[in-house]
């Protein structure tokens, strides 16, 4: 594995010295740190996904369930007493 690294391609980028970088290069001819062009976002709609949690349903459930958590502390307070 440490042989296929030292044969790997260069990277074109020059440093800030002037001389080019050492790094290996990927298929874009640049190194991870030199980057290159991006290939942008992926196809399809697969980075929103909606899991629903702040949907307004979701929100109604909750203020819902949040009254009736109360409502029940509040018998069982006054049955206690």
């Amino acid at each position: 594995m440490h042989l296929d690294m030292q044969r790997a391609q260069r990277c074109g980028a020059r440093t800030r010295a002037g001389k080019s970088c050492q790094s290996p290069a990927m298929n874009n001819g640049r190194c991870r740190m030199h980057g290159g062009r991006s290939p942008g976002a992926p196809k399809g709609n697969r980075n929103a996904y909606k899991h629903g949690r702040y949907s307004a349903d979701a929100i109604a459930r909750r203020r819902e369930l949040s009254r009736l958590l109360a409502a029940m502390k509040d018998t069982t307070r006054q049955i206690i007493e």
